[in-house]
């Protein structure tokens, strides 16, 4: 048939958008047996019409099918599917005339909904070409440049001037073409943005129709017949039946019976048999008896058993409670005459109260002997030496003495009081060898720690008055005026936080050799343990609570920016440049050098009152108004380590002998407790705390007793001034 037409034709696979099927892939028509032989005569290249398979097996034929069907594969596709229906329901006829009407009839069958994609670069967004002159490639594989001249911004504004349905011309990114949307597809948009359905015709609203109803149907849900198995009974159920029946005949199971509406009432303290329940329970707690009727509950008692008038009054003049019977015994004729007891329903009511709340169960006692809860503390005879007795009274004073300092070499006492007078004591003889009048109330006193310098420092209203008492070694005494002496000032001063004064002549005479003033009233002054340092507190708000003084370039500087509550006392650490300071309600410790703040330690406490640095450096102990002595370990915890209740009322001074294992607390209770208190190189064993010794002697004045305590440096005494006027050795 081929050479019968006479004319080229193009087979169909070598059409442009046809796919190039392989013959594993081939669809063959499904054909009735007599119309297959009656077109056996057919050659393969008509029956290649049919099948779908290209005629011709040149290879330019191939490879141009192979590029084609690259460029369009949704095309090539959507003509093999249309292709296909006429091919098997046209009748055997030239290969001209099926290939014609396969070409006609291509795209009338089409029903695919999907767009026409006309340009040339593919299923990819049109902005991957911005960067490059072309937008694709043609059948041949050329480049399609882009037009020399692009819309611009003004262009574009007078097509919207231009155009109405500008507002609704949109543009495909896919095709880079311009579309105009219909009113429908406009009004689907305004429908999605305002949050509705997309379907006008939807109501979200509709009633509802549940699938099942209480309704009685004349058909079931299903009509599925019901089980053979629903009219059989069960045989596990039948076994079960038959076991009920055999227990309710055996007894094993008894019918239920009515219940009985009555409440029942028991008697919590009827069973007193032993042999009955609550007899034999362990913890049972049998009811308490009653006392039987005496003597002096009859109706005829005896004359003995009779008060008198005095002993009557007396009994109405007891408390209820303080009565040994709660009844005043009488005599009565007969029994006959005996009236009716006023308060017998209140005693029945309070014995049905002391039977119901009496507890039902026994306590557990664990037998511990009181011995074993004392911890094991070494004796005090074994803790030996410390004070045990008072040895000297040091009288001199009119008022209260708030203050004492001993010495470097323990043979001079100095002490401050309230009469506006300082006195230096010797410490052996307890005579007063001299009196400094200041004209104020000394609230603190510290005697220099260098035992090179002869100096004492008094806190006295608002200045620090440095004396030289001029006792002992008359060399040590004038090499302590050359050095005051041969300070310089310079001559540009800088502002400083006091003012350094020198004595006048009259003063000089009395010992005094330098004044440094201060705006505020100084309560406390201490020295650094070197002796050029002294630190002094005063008693105003802020930051200047605090201040530093340099005796030697007599300088002052205040350490601190800022406050942290008031400033109650200050210690210097003995061997490191720390400073603890010490406020209502904690204690800080800050580094010098570093300027920055090292620990902050906890005594709650509700007044921190007095505080003491060990001469180690490593425990401090804090003295507190609320009657607390907390000792702290400065390498274990911020937290107390011990504390200490020993005093009843308010702690006012608190201190550590420098070489002996002991500490010592005075309190407004007159009585000035030492302890010891032991520490250990070894970090793993905790300090060794023990009351030694309550030493009283003060009289209370003013509900004031213990306002000081000081340590001699080198014996294990102690000195402790009092409200009385009076300081008191302990030896």
């Amino acid at each position: 048939m081929a050479g019968a037409c006479g004319e080229p034709h193009m087979s169909l696979g070598s059409l442009p958008g046809r796919r190039h099927l392989e013959p594993d892939q081939e669809r063959q028509p499904q054909e009735p047996p007599l119309l297959r032989d009656s077109d056996s005569s057919l050659s393969d290249s008509e029956e290649s019409v049919f099948s779908g398979l290209e005629d011709s097996g040149s290879d330019s034929s191939e490879d141009y099918s192979e590029g084609v069907d690259g460029a369009g594969d949704k095309d090539s596709d959507r003509t093999k599917e249309t292709s296909e229906e006429p091919a098997q329901a046209s009748p055997p006829c030239p290969r001209t005339e099926e290939v014609g009407a396969l070409s006609k009839d291509e795209y009338e069958e089409d029903s695919s909904d999907e767009e026409d994609i006309r340009n040339t670069v593919g299923n990819v967004p049109l902005a991957w070409y911005d960067d490059f002159p072309h937008v694709g490639y043609d059948l041949d594989g050329k480049r399609i440049y882009k037009p020399l001249r692009t819309r611009d911004e003004l262009d574009q504004f007078l097509d919207k001037m231009d155009d109405p349905d500008f507002w609704r011309t949109v543009q495909d990114k896919m095709t880079g073409r311009d579309l105009r949307l219909t009113d429908e597809q406009i009004a689907l948009v305004q429908r999605l943005q305002r949050g509705q359905f997309g379907d006008s015709s939807f109501d979200p609203y509709e009633p509802a129709v549940d699938f099942f109803s209480g309704d009685i149907m004349i058909h079931p849900v299903t009509n599925r017949p019901a089980d053979k198995r629903s009219f059989i009974p069960s045989l596990i159920e039948k076994e079960k039946v038959s076991r009920m029946v055999h227990a309710i005949k055996m007894g094993w199971i008894k019918p239920r019976r009515p219940q009985d509406s009555t409440p029942t009432f028991y008697d919590l303290w009827a069973q007193e048999d032993p042999n009955a329940v609550l007899g034999r329970h362990k913890m049972h707690v049998p009811a308490p008896k009653l006392a039987l009727p005496g003597h002096a509950e009859s109706y005829n008692p005896p004359p003995e058993y009779l008060p008198t008038e005095k002993e009557r009054l007396a009994w109405m003049q007891q408390e209820p409670c303080e009565r040994k019977l709660n009844f005043l015994p009488q005599k009565f004729p007969n029994l006959r005459t005996v009236p009716a007891y006023g308060r017998f329903i209140q005693e029945r009511f309070e014995r049905c109260l002391d039977l119901y709340l009496c507890p039902r169960q026994r306590k557990m006692r664990v037998n511990v002997d009181p011995e074993d809860l004392i911890p094991k503390l070494p004796r005090p005879r074994d803790l030996q030496p410390f004070p045990v007795c008072q040895a000297l009274v040091y009288r001199g004073h009119s008022d209260l003495v708030r203050c004492i300092s001993v010495s470097p070499g323990g043979q001079w006492l100095a002490s401050g009081s309230d009469d506006g007078s300082l006195r230096l004591w010797e410490v052996a003889t307890a005579r007063c060898m001299r009196t400094v009048l200041v004209g104020g109330v000394v609230r603190s006193i510290a005697w220099n720690p260098n035992p090179t310098i002869c100096l004492v420092a008094a806190a006295m209203d608002d200045a620090v008055l440095l004396l030289n008492p001029a006792l002992g070694d008359r060399l040590l005494v004038g090499s302590t005026d050359q050095l005051l002496d041969a300070f310089t000032p310079l001559e540009e001063q800088a502002l400083q936080a006091a003012r350094w004064l020198e004595a006048s002549e009259e003063e000089r005479q009395k010992g005094l050799r330098l004044r440094i003033c201060h705006s505020k009233p100084v309560t406390q002054v201490t020295w650094h343990g070197r002796g050029d340092y002294l630190a002094v507190v005063l008693s105003s708000p802020g930051h200047a609570q605090v201040l530093i003084h340099q005796l030697s370039r007599r300088r002052s500087q205040s350490p601190f920016r800022r406050s942290h509550g008031q400033v109650q006392c200050v210690a210097f650490h003995p061997t490191r440049p720390f400073l603890l300071v010490a406020s209502q309600r904690s204690v800080r410790i800050y580094h010098l050098l570093r300027q920055e703040l090292t620990k902050k330690l906890m005594p709650n406490c509700k007044w921190v009152s007095s505080l003491a640095v060990h001469p180690a450096g490593d425990n401090i102990i804090c003295g507190s108004y609320d009657s607390k002595l907390v000792w702290f370990d400065l390498d274990l915890s911020t937290k107390p380590y011990k504390v200490l209740r020993h005093h009843k009322k308010a702690l006012r001074a608190v201190a550590f002998h420098p070489r002996y294992p002991l500490f010592a607390s005075g309190s407004d209770d007159g009585s000035v407790i030492v302890c010891h208190g032991m520490v250990y190189n070894d970090l793993l064993q905790n300090p060794l705390l023990v009351p030694v010794k309550v030493l009283k002697g003060h009289t209370l004045t003013r509900d004031l007793g213990v306002l000081d305590v000081a340590f001699h440096p080198t014996q294990p005494w102690i000195f402790s001034s009092g409200a009385d006027g009076t300081i008191r050795l302990f030896s």
